[in-house]
Formats: C-alpha cells, sequence, structure tokens
C-alpha cells in the first residue's frame, strides 16, 4: 500500500510526497523513508493523523491508516533566541502591565424606581421580559447623573441563588399586574401576552404584542420582540383570558401604593414535561438520576456531558464535597482512564488485534501488510444496496480495475477476496472468475464453475488438492484435518443454486427449463484466470456483465472426489469485452497508485519488491501483451437525449455534462451523478423536486425539511415558503432512470 506526506506548509496535493509502506510496518520505519525522501532528520519529524501523534514504536495498522491515507509532517526547529538588548517581543514571555483599578460605582437615586421595587427585565437571548428585583442603584458620574447613567443591580425571582446582574434604565419596567378582560381588548392596542415562537399552541414566554384582530374565539396581531420590537407577523394567541397590560414608569411622587407584592409569578413553559414541575413528585429528569428526589437534603451536580443530576451521595462511590475540577462527568459519560492514550504512551489494542498472530509471541514473520487485499475500502457503493441484484448504475461492461478492492468499492463484488457474494437464503449477487478449481471450464458466453470445500487447508495450505466430497451448504466446518474447508472463505454455492429458475435440491441439483428467468449474476474475471481462459484480462479485474445460472449437479472432479459444477450463461444486451477489442477501457488505478510505481522505480534492484510469476499458458495463444486502450468518445442514444432535450429547467446543467462526452461513457456517468447529486442524502436524486431558485433536491429529504419547520433551499437558503407546493420533475427523473437504470431500488 502507500500513503501520501504532507508538510504543513504545503498548499496543494500536488505537494505531497507519497511513500510505499507495508501495514504492519513501524512508525519508525515510515520516519527512516522520509529522511532518504525528503532529508528530515527523524529527530525533527512529528507525524499526525487524524489527530493522532504516531509514536516511532508503534506499527501503522495501529492508528488504521489506509491506502492513499495524509499524513501531517510537522519539522521541529529549534532556533537560539538572540538577546540585543532591545525589549524582548516574544509573546511567550510574560511583560508586567499595569492593572487598571475598577470604576467605582456610586449611591444614586432614581425618579422612577427605589431598592426592593418589583420589576420586569428584558433578556435579550429570547427578546422577552421576565421578573426581578431591585437590589441596588448606582451611576459612574459624579455629578448631573441622569437616569441612562443609572446602573441597577436586580435579582432574578425564578433564579434566587443566581449572583445578581447590572441593567441600564431601558432594560426595565414596572412589573405588569393588571389582566385584561376580553371587553377590554381592542385591535391596535399593545398589550403583554405568552407566546411560544417554536409550538404556537404550547405555553412560552412573555412578550409584547400588538393586536390587529379581536374575535370570541381568538386574538391576532404582530408579536414584538426585544427592547427594538421585531415584529412577527399573523400570531395567534393562546391564552387569551391571560394577556396583561404594560406599566408605564411614573415618578415615585405621583406612584400609587400598590407594589404587586401579592401578584404571582407568571406561568412559564413547564422545565420537565415528564413531572410537570411537581416539587413533591420523584423524577429522574429533573430530580437525582439515581434516587429520582428533588430535595435539598443533598447537593446536586449535573454531568457537563448529559446534564443528568445527581446527588453527592448517591454517586458510587459517593462524594463528600463538589470536585474541585470544572468539568465533571458521570459513570455514564466518564471515559474509562484505563482506555486513554497520554502523550508518549502506547495505543491500547482492541480485543480483535490482540488475538492476531502479529501480536502474539514468536508470531507470524509473515509481512502481510503490503498487499492491496488488507488496505480496506476507502469508499463505499451507495448507489444500490448490499443485496442488488444485476448491473450497478454508471458501471460499463467492460470496465477493469487494477485491485480487486476497487471492485468491491464501486458496488459490483463486494468481498474483498471470497470468490461468491450472496446469501444462502436469498442467492447470489456476483462472483469472481480466477481459475482456483481444476475443474472449472470458461467458454466466455458460458463457463462452468465449481463449488467450495473437500480441501485441507490446515496450516495455512492455500493450494491444498482436492481430499473429500463437496457439499452443497455454505461452507463445510468440518474440523478433521482430512476435510477441513477455509473459514475465512464464505462463498455461498448454496446462494448460487437458488439463483437458477428451477426447484432447489441438494442431492441432485437441477437444470431450468427457461434458464432467462433466474436471477442474473455479475461476473467478473480476473487476470490470473489467464492461465487457464483466453477470455480473461491481461491484468487487473474485469466487469463481463450478466450471466444466469442454467443447472447445477454434484459429479466426480478431477481428483476423484464429488464436487458441484455450475453451468452459467451470458444475458447481457452489452456485447461481451473480447468482442469490443478496439473499444478496451484503461485498467483504472487507484489514486496515487502511479506515483507509488514511480517510486518503485526509482528504487534500486536489490530492494525492489520481487513478484512471483504465474505459470506459463498452454496455449501461447492466450498470452497476449496488453494493448493500449483508445479513449472513445460517448454518444448518448436518441431516446435518452430526447427525453434530456425535455429537462430545459437545468439545460445548462445538462450541457456542462455533455462537455465530457468526449472523454468517454464512464466520465459523462460520473459527471452526471455529481451534478445531480442530492445535498442533503448525498447520492442521485430520487423523484427530484426544481424548486424556485433552480436547485434539484429529493422529494423525500425536502419533505423531511418541511417537517422539521425549515421551508427553505437546502442548496442556497432561497425562502420557499410553507405553501410550496413540491412537483417532481419528470423529465430529469426520466433522464436519470435513463442513464442510471436501477439506481431507485430500494429508495422507495
Amino acid at each position: 500500500m502507500h500513503v501520501r506526506i504532507r508538510k504543513l506548509t504545503s498548499i496543494t496535493k500536488d505537494d505531497d510526497v507519497v511513500l510505499k509502506i507495508s501495514k504492519t510496518a513501524l512508525i519508525r520505519e515510515l520516519q527512516n523513508m522520509i529522511y532518504n525522501k525528503l532529508n528530515v532528520e527523524i529527530e525533527q519529524q512529528k507525524l499526525y493523523y487524524k489527530g493522532k501523534q504516531l509514536i516511532s514504536d508503534h506499527r501503522i495498522i495501529d492508528y488504521d491508516i489506509k491506502l492513499n491515507d495524509v499524513i501531517q509532517l510537522l519539522i521541529k526547529v529549534n532556533d537560539e533566541v538572540k538577546s540585543n538588548g532591545k525589549e524582548n517581543d516574544d509573546p511567550n514571555v510574560a511583560k508586567e502591565t499595569k492593572t487598571e483599578e475598577p470604576e467605582r460605582l456610586l449611591q444614586a437615586e432614581s425618579r422612577y424606581y427605589e431598592n426592593g421595587d418589583r420589576i420586569d427585565v428584558i433578556d435579550y437571548n429570547h427578546g422577552a421580559w421576565f421578573e426581578a428585583k431591585i437590589l441596588n442603584i448606582s451611576t459612574r458620574k459624579t455629578q448631573n447623573a441622569q437616569e441612562s447613567d443609572l446602573v441597577f443591580k436586580i435579582r432574578m425571582d425564578r433564579n434566587v441563588e443566581t449572583a445578581p446582574i447590572e441593567v441600564k434604565f431601558d432594560d426595565i419596567r414596572p412589573r405588569a399586574c393588571y389582566t385584561y378582560k376580553h371587553s377590554e381588548l381592542e385591535p391596535g392596542m399593545t398589550v403583554f401576552v405568552n407566546y411560544n415562537i417554536e409550538q404556537p399552541t404550547t405555553r412560552g414566554y412573555w412578550y409584547d404584542f400588538e393586536i390587529a384582530e379581536v374575535t370570541k374565539k381568538h386574538i391576532k396581531g404582530t408579536l414584538l420582540m426585544g427592547k427594538d420590537h421585531a415584529g412577527l407577523e399573523n400570531c395567534t394567541i393562546k391564552f387569551v383570558d391571560e394577556i396583561m397590560k404594560i406599566e408605564k414608569a411614573v415618578p415615585l411622587t405621583a406612584r400609587q401604593d400598590e407594589k404587586c407584592e401579592d401578584i404571582p409569578l407568571r406561568k412559564l413553559p413547564l422545565y420537565c414535561n415528564k413531572c410537570k414541575d411537581v416539587p413533591t413528585k420523584k423524577c429522574r429528569e429533573c430530580g437525582c438520576k439515581i434516587c429520582a428526589k428533588k430535595d435539598s437534603d443533598g447537593i446536586l451536580i449535573l454531568c457537563d456531558e448529559c446534564d443528568s443530576a445527581y446527588h453527592l451521595a448517591c454517586l458510587d462511590p459517593p462524594l463528600s464535597e463538589v470536585p474541585s475540577d470544572p468539568e465533571w462527568y458521570c459513570p455514564n459519560c466518564k471515559t474509562d482512564e484505563s482506555e486513554i492514550v497520554r502523550a508518549g504512551e502506547k495505543l491500547k489494542l482492541s480485543k480483535k488485534k490482540m488475538k492476531m498472530a502479529s501480536n502474539k509471541e514468536g508470531g507470524t514473520s509473515r509481512d502481510w501488510g503490503k498487499g492491496m487485499a488488507c488496505v480496506g475500502r476507502s469508499t463505499e457503493c451507495t448507489i444500490v444496496p448490499k443485496n442488488h441484484y444485476g448491473p450497478v448504475p454508471g458501471v460499463e461492461v467492460g470496465t477493469c480495475w487494477k485491485f480487486r478492492v476497487q471492485v468491491s468499492e464501486v458496488g459490483i463484488h463486494r468481498p474483498h477476496v471470497a470468490g461468491i457474494h450472496g446469501r444462502e437464503t436469498d442467492g447470489a449477487y456476483s462472483l469472481v472468475l480466477s481459475g482456483g478449481y481444476e475443474d472449472d471450464i470458461d467458454y466466455g458466453e458460458e463457463f462452468y464453475y465449481t463449488g467450495s470445500g473437500g480441501r485441507d487447508l490446515s496450516g495455512n495450505k492455500r493450494v491444498s488438492g482436492q481430499s473429500c466430497d463437496q457439499k452443497l451448504t455454505r461452507m463445510n466446518k468440518y474440523k478433521s484435518r482430512i476435510c477441513f474447508d477455509d473459514f475465512y472463505n464464505f462463498e455461498h454455492f448454496r446462494a448460487l443454486a437458488l439463483n437458477c429458475n428451477v426447484k432447489f435440491n441438494d442431492v441432485t441439483g437441477g437444470e431450468a427449463t427457461d434458464w432467462r428467468k433466474g436471477k442474473p449474476v455479475r461476473v467478473v474475471r480476473n487476470y490470473k484466470l489467464r492461465k487457464h481462459s483466453k477470455y480473461a484480462p491481461v491484468v487487473g479485474n474485469r466487469y463481463d456483465g450478466i450471466y444466469k445460472v442454467v443447472k447445477y449437479y454434484p459429479e466426480k472432479g478431477k481428483s476423484g472426489f464429488i464436487v458441484w459444477r455450475y453451468l452459467l450463461r451470458r444475458d447481457d444486451p452489452v456485447p461481451p469485452p473480447w468482442a469490443q477489442k478496439d473499444q478496451e477501457f484503461d485498467v483504472i488505478c487507484p489514486p496515487g497508485h502511479s506515483e507509488a510505481e514511480e517510486l518503485e522505480e526509482e528504487l534500486p534492484k536489490s530492494k525492489k519488491k520481487t513478484k512471483r510469476k504465474h505459470q506459463s499458458s498452454p496455449d501461447d495463444s492466450y498470452s497476449v501483451s496488453p494493448k493500449k486502450s483508445k479513449l472513445q468518445a460517448y454518444k448518448i442514444d436518441p431516446e435518452t437525449e430526447k427525453v434530456i432535450l425535455q429537462d430545459q429547467i437545468n439545460e445548462k446543467l445538462w450541457k456542462e455534462c455533455k462537455e465530457m462526452l468526449g472523454e468517454g461513457r464512464q466520465k459523462f456517468l460520473n459527471k452526471v451523478e455529481e451534478t445531480f447529486m442530492c445535498v442533503c442524502c448525498q447520492e442521485i436524486l430520487y423523484e427530484p423536486i426544481t424548486v424556485t431558485c433552480k436547485h434539484n433536491v429529493c422529494k423525500s429529504c425536502l419533505k423531511r425539511s418541511f417537517g422539521a419547520g425549515i421551508y427553505v433551499c437546502p442548496w442556497c437558503r432561497f425562502d420557499l415558503g410553507k405553501n410550496f407546493v413540491m412537483h417532481v420533475n419528470g423529465s430529469l427523473a426520466k433522464a436519470l432512470k435513463a442513464l442510471f437504470p436501477g439506481y431507485e431500488a430500494g429508495r422507495q
């Protein structure tokens, strides 16, 4: 595999350095390679991957570094500090600064308020008004202080344990005391109401409100939020019997004796919907998470992660006092300290990695980390589900990939190693022909495939001969040394039999009368098959289209033991790759592979990796040197072109896509997939809606957005309005189905 080394000063990915390395290699080996390539001393290297600093005695696999991943390189520079007698400008050196004394507040008096007055104060976070009490009045001016210069220290009535806050004269007003009768309300009045902006049918906070319409059943108008009275129109008040009068400040000399001392606190939204804020009711949502009590007998402490409350005495072990650490986490949220990797410590290996042979004493010396089968998928096909039968939209017959892992990434054949992908209760979706069994025969348009099993693979004997009869099951799990099948080879040959259009029979097999009605199987031919078949590719793995099972049956193989054989016949409208020599495709390589190969060429012969040669073909005509692929422009068929032209609203986007026709079908389809991808689900548009701003989005995604109360375009935030009518763009939907047949499977 290969990785990319990127300096923190690099501007583009073109500045990256590609290095080939094994997954089992130590980070120290990677540092040596960086030294040889970039001439950066190991002591000056700091390597980072996904926020973790790489430790020299750890391995590549310990950090889950995958193919073509980027590792950041930070170069440490030790500069000597030169003193020249001038003032030190080093920001890390503390400088003496003069601390200014806080400005003193002088006691003052207000013409309208006095200490102890009950007031309403505005909260700018909500734009609503809350009850409070004046504790002190002061000013910063020594003389001629006006009301706007006064500072009022207040305490909120609902949070008496919190520290007092300081507000200005314009932020407060006398406490609302008088509740209007319904007959007193008239259009044009500004009153004080309870309203919930997010859920208008439930109780909310208290705002100013300008009445526009008064009827017996409802009151409508404009909600005035904040001191600037930002308007929210067309609001209907639910609690019409709680509408109050907005009190105005009057001079103390003209004030009456009433101070609203007996008025209870106004109703607000429930803090806890579960217990309805009943003080005597036990609740684990607003009380202690363990005992569910809300009493103040013990001190409650909140978790900084989940906000759950716990009595100090209820914890296990109990706490005698509140922890001095500003952050505290409950037992459910706290990370086990034994799993924390501190700077300079070794990584904690998972149970799976601990069982690996390379981590055991005297483990294997075999370096398995160089193979591409070990790198893991970098992407996964989401166009079709894993149990999809038939072609994968956008993948053309004849497409050839360098490695099996790439075939898995595009969804043609999901397993990395196994020859068959399927389920024994459903059927087989794809298979790979690689010439692993002596009874396999390939005629191109049809081939005989041999089932697995009946081999002694103990001791890692990957090429052992047949030693017992095969059985038509998912796999043979016999523990005897005579017949021990490969535990890691999940080839579902029972599933392959289910694809045949005949009743399943695990004794004598079966043959389909109408074989074309069977379930389709995607077939990939591997270059290793070249020694047995002239239809195999010279390099890589080639997708050869759809085949169907004609029959399956048991018979005695060349080894003398019973084997299960399957006859598959091609049923694909696209001509096979060997029939279109002039349209051979380029072999697709992983990103960065060519750079890694160039690096391999630069190495001296003694350090180059030597590969084991395959057996020569019995027929020299099979060994053909690969021809250089010709770039063929792609032409859209007339019916699809007609549908595309009907989508006039997306004419500009289709024009951009058609510019890629000269690059071939695959690049054209990639451009279409990129252009018509939903910004919400990141998949090809299904039931596309073209909104007012000319952007496209899936109907289900837009419905989900509207259901959450968000009535804007997911692309540009253009306001669509909640009355926007969703019409499916039929022309665009037909065009996408024509270019990507079957992509909508599983998305209804």
